[in-house]
């Protein structure tokens, strides 16, 4: 396999330090696939880009992911379910003209310190839409209302290793006391299960990122440190 590495550039979770990617540069006929097997191996996607973080003195970066048939829910993870017992969810695969007023709001108002601000419509676009993997997107209504969106990959290498992959979740700021954040999360677990996925991916945990921290909530899960899977587990509270 074919790998380039990025010039390093400002850290977009820890201050004062530098961030360079290391990117799947091969021309494959079969990027999902070869996806399904990177991401067992701490790699992610942002648009078309398969990469991974490689910087030269920081491995804060480590990627997470939780085992679905072990999962449990924590006190406060059932608060949530029981608040939230009104709303509806919904799978769709297709991209909507609505997600992106909810996107751009949610930026605003919620994440106007960040790297993603201010958003755009491309912007929007060149993270989430792929030609060689279609998202699903996971909607939330509050009876006829989209409060929500989950964009979720599904990976299929195998039957033992097919997994959703969280890519992005934004929702309407309105909502923000009903921690939409983590229940979107516990959705997509429920959707896995469903379906029979083994895996949902998280992303990055970044040690000494405060925004990252919700990730470690999730009893058991598996983080991937020194090139494997390593499980912790934790009396859910």
């Amino acid at each position: 396999m074919k790998f380039g590495i990025t010039q390093s550039f400002s850290c977009s979770y820890l201050p004062n330090e530098e961030e360079r990617l290391l990117v799947y540069a091969e021309e494959d006929a079969f990027l999902s696939a070869r996806y399904s097997q990177l991401i067992q191996a701490g790699f992610r996607r942002s648009g078309e880009q398969i990469y991974r973080p490689h910087c030269v003195s920081c491995n804060k970066c480590q990627s997470v992911r939780i085992p679905v048939d072990a999962f449990a829910l924590s006190r406060s993870q059932k608060r949530i379910l029981k608040g939230n017992a009104t709303l509806s969810v919904k799978l769709s695969t297709s991209l909507k003209p609505e997600y992106y007023p909810l996107y751009e709001r949610y930026i605003n108002e919620r994440h106007s310190d960040g790297s993603m601000y201010p958003p755009s419509y491309e912007q929007f676009d060149n993270f989430l839409s792929c030609t060689w993997m279609a998202p699903h997107f996971l909607e939330a209504y509050d009876n006829d209302k989209l409060v929500a969106v989950a964009v979720t990959d599904v990976l299929e290498d195998n039957v033992h290793t097919s997994a959703l992959s969280a890519l992005y979740t934004f929702f309407d700021p309105d909502y923000a006391a009903s921690s939409l954040g983590t229940w979107m999360i516990l959705m997509q677990i429920e959707q896995a299960r469903s379906a029979g996925h083994h895996y949902v991916y998280l992303g990055y945990y970044v040690e000494g990122c405060q925004k990252m921290s919700y990730k470690h909530k999730f009893h058991p899960f598996e983080q991937f440190i020194d090139n494997q899977w390593r499980l912790f587990t934790k009396k859910p509270a």
